[in-house]
């Protein structure tokens, strides 16, 4: 095998994937790409016996083949001596959701979590899948990048690196090696429905435009190397135009409108899918992307902009936009003590003693409040009684965090709103005790 032009081409995609000679993972269906991939792996193990090999196969239930595939799989890693580990998963048919799309995500997950913490999960798309992910795309009128295609290698969600080291070679050419080296494989029975269009693009279409067009894989996978480049390139000038309108606070990246007003509208566009993707939030629709633009720079100054998107909303506050994420109402506690107090999944409010306020007295009940906007205050070293209200808005608190602040009661007096203000007629320099909102729990 190691003299074959396949393989010559997968080790040297390999080199340049996995430099680092982490373990590698192979998705196996036990369909001819995924067979032909783990033998190329097992070959390039026998070479290099540092790097550490198994193989995964995933049950998505939807064929009544299954368990035969799992068996095919499972007797196929035992001779080649790979590690082998398999999981079955359910899929819920949802509407206006396709079934590949749901298989496709619960299938990666599946394997994130089979695989060695440090692995690279290797997955056999070849350069006919490409071929095919481009004219999908094509077809739904897919931009510069949904028409780059899939790349060699990829990250999940959570890091996890994928890694596709057959993009290049294409189909005929796993088939003649599978046939040459009489590799044994399953068919999915699945692959001649021609009601999915991949497979009608696969099965009628490819091959017409094959037979009427010589070279028009080749050509095509040049192509989508072209636009992988470019789409690079516009990443760079993104990336370094987002730096350029970044304001850092302390826990949020924000906007700034005022940096940002110096972009064209199309370079503006891309800063806000790169800031959203950034906070790992689905991409906006063009519509809302133009309503994120013209509400930030035309509404007025003083006007609420609240812009909802899947998982929270884009806000405005001060010329800075934030990505605030739904939130749940807080919870008070009454009769707290001088307790650590859970707020939520990721936060909790600590107390500390030294400067803040005095102690509670004996017959003082301890409380945590939310969102007591008209409760009036006199912050220590301010001018004045007024309401929490106004001093969060003096303190430039944007509106939407206001209602997420511990106040700290003695009975019905605020006399701490948890960091920012101390009640002046409770301060004391030493001996007291102040709360502090943690956000790791």
């Amino acid at each position: 095998m190691k003299s074959s032009f396949l393989y010559k081409q997968f080790e040297t995609a390999i080199e340049q994937l996995n430099p680092t000679q982490n373990p590698l993972c192979v998705a196996l269906s036990g369909g001819v790409d995924s067979v032909v991939l783990l033998h190329l792996c097992a070959t390039l193990r026998s070479s290099h016996p540092e790097i550490a090999l198994s193989a995964v196969y995933i049950n998505h239930g939807l064929s009544e083949h299954a368990s035969d595939w799992l068996q095919f799989c499972q007797a196929l890693c035992e001779r080649l001596a790979v590690p082998f580990q398999s999981q079955r998963v359910v899929i819920e048919h949802k509407p206006r959701h396709s079934i590949e799309a749901q298989a496709r995500e619960l299938r990666y997950q599946a394997l994130d979590q089979m695989a060695d913490t440090d692995a690279l999960l290797v997955l056999g798309q070849h350069a006919d899948d490409q071929l095919e992910t481009f004219l999908l795309r094509l077809k739904r009128g897919s931009g510069l990048l949904g028409l780059g295609g899939m790349k060699a290698t990829t990250q999940l969600a959570n890091g996890r690196r994928c890694i596709r080291p057959l993009l290049t070679c294409s189909r005929e050419e796993i088939e003649f090696f599978a046939q040459h080296y009489t590799l044994s494989h399953i068919e999915d029975e699945s692959n001649q429905q021609d009601q999915y269009d991949r497979n009608y693009l696969r099965n009628q279409i490819i091959p017409l435009l094959k037979s009427r067009f010589k070279g028009l894989l080749s050509s095509t996978t040049r192509s989508i190397q072209l636009l992988q480049q470019q789409q690079q390139l516009i990443d760079e000038i993104t990336d370094e135009d987002l730096q350029f309108c970044l304001h850092r606070k302390a826990t949020d990246d924000c906007i700034d409108l005022a940096k940002l007003a110096k972009r064209s509208v199309l370079r503006q566009k891309n800063v806000i899918r790169a800031w959203l993707s950034h906070q790992q939030v689905a991409m906006p629709s063009l519509a809302q992307l133009e309503q994120i633009l013209t509400q930030s720079f035309h509404s007025k100054i003083d006007a609420q902009l609240k812009i909802d998107l899947q998982s929270g909303s884009v806000r405005r506050h001060r010329g800075l936009l934030y990505w605030v994420q739904t939130q749940t109402a807080s919870i008070e506690h009454k009769d707290i003590g001088l307790s650590n107090i859970v707020l939520n999944t990721t936060a909790i409010l600590s107390v500390n003693y030294g400067a803040g306020i005095r102690m509670p007295f004996s017959d003082e009940v301890v409380s945590v409040k939310f969102g007591r906007a008209k409760d009036k205050i006199r912050p220590y070293a301010k001018p004045g009684r007024n309401t929490l209200k106004h001093w969060l808005k003096d303190a430039g608190v944007p509106v939407w965090q206001r209602d997420h602040i511990p106040l700290i009661y003695y009975n019905d007096v605020l006399v701490q709103v948890v960091g920012y203000y101390f009640n002046h007629d409770f301060k004391v320099s030493c001996d007291g005790v102040f709360w502090e909102k943690c956000n790791d729990k």
